[in-house]
């Protein structure tokens, strides 16, 4: 198999680059970190510890804890380049996880991975890797970083089923034009091939999981221990508000679920409509109901070059990470959030999600959803 011929764009030859690269311990940041060093750029890998991982040493999937430390240590070893280790877990608490479980106790359905970014990877590890003289600090997200003339640009990898440009919406284009990606113009298999080909121990290691402080997949669990009280139980009421069950928490329930509602006396097919925080009501109803095709966005970060103004422009938009782009105009409102018409209504569209901006394949930015309603009404 043939080298990569990875070119970060910066000026001089690549062993006068010095290149911070964040570990995790997996195989994309691994391979990242290894392709850099054959290319002769002076790496220095940083694996950032960001919870107590007694409790997930021992999880298959995990990042940031116990094993997956060990096993960045291993490739930089093994590489001969410089890795530390740094205690995040206080930033990470107050960023991240405690984000997540009051955004929980909300009725909202947050993306801590976002978060994550946000604050403490491109934020404070960006910051420490200008500390240690970087030119640059690049990580092994599937997501391209293009530059010719003008600001760099942020968008979608080339693998479509790798990309992750949905969790990078808010990365600034300060901080864009420090970072780079260079495994997004690759495929996944070709990346496990180069790590193979370069001896690295994690070639076969699993992909990690999306919430890497969830040891056992239990989102409610992890926020029952972070907020007591967060199951307290309540109703669940249709439209009307009849009565028609009970919940143990309003953290177990989601806009647009319909599995494990627990109703069932219900014939009718129904899905949760509303989460109600202050009087702890899950509100289900048919699935006409949740048809929306005007989206509120605040936090909007925006990569689109000219401001973005009141009259909006056409844009397409994903309003899940699972979900497909769609078609509509987004307008800025003067409060510095966004409002987006939909071409057609969607449903399920839950606050505390991204509604992430796409021109083609590039990444125009994206906000943090706070709602949703009807043009129809709106009018």
């Amino acid at each position: 198999m043939e080298r990569e011929n990875i070119d970060l764009g910066l000026s001089g030859p690549p062993g006068e680059n010095r290149v911070v690269v964040a570990m995790s311990g997996g195989v994309d940041s691994s391979v990242t970190a290894a392709l850099l060093k054959e290319a002769g750029y002076d790496v220095v890998g940083i694996t950032l510890q960001l919870y107590d991982h007694g409790a997930a040493i021992q999880k298959a999937g995990a990042c940031c804890a116990g094993q997956d430390i060990y096993d960045a240590r291993r490739v930089a070893e093994r590489l001969d380049f410089p890795h530390y280790v740094l205690d995040y877990e206080s930033r990470f608490r107050e960023s991240v996880m405690d984000d997540f479980a009051d955004s929980y106790l909300r009725g909202e359905t947050p993306i801590p991975c976002v978060r994550c970014n946000q604050t403490v990877k491109f934020k404070d590890l960006l910051g420490t890797a200008r500390e240690l003289g970087a030119r640059a600090l690049a990580t092994g997200h599937y997501v391209q970083r293009l530059k010719s003339e003008g600001p760099a640009e942020l968008h979608r990898a080339h693998d479509p089923k790798r990309d992750q440009s949905y969790f990078l919406f808010a990365t600034t284009g300060a901080q864009l034009e420090f970072l780079r990606f260079p495994l997004g113009g690759l495929p996944k298999d070709r990346v496990r091939e180069h790590a193979k080909r370069l001896g690295l121990a994690v070639a076969e290691k699993p992909d990690s999981q999306d919430i890497c402080f969830v040891p056992n997949g239990s989102y409610a669990q992890v926020v029952e221990k972070l907020r007591p009280g967060a199951l307290d139980p309540g109703e669940i009421v249709d439209l009307d508000g009849k009565v028609v069950g009970q919940h143990q928490g309003i953290i177990n329930f989601t806009i647009g679920q319909r599995r494990g509602l627990g109703l069932g006396g219900e014939t009718r097919p129904l899905y949760v409509v509303r989460l109600d925080s202050d009087s702890r009501r899950v509100v289900v109803g048919p699935r006409s109901a949740l048809a929306r095709d005007l989206v509120f966005v605040n936090e909007v970060n925006w990569l689109g070059g000219t401001d973005l103004d009141e009259q909006g422009q056409a844009i397409e938009v994903k309003l899940r990470s699972v979900s497909p782009t769609v078609p509509a105009r987004l307008m800025a409102r003067p409060d510095g959030g966004a409002e987006i018409l939909l071409d057609e209504a969607q449903f399920g569209v839950s606050p505390g999600q991204a509604a992430v901006f796409y021109q083609g394949s590039r990444v125009l930015g994206g906000g943090w959803i706070t709602g949703a309603g009807s043009s129809a009404v709106a009018a």
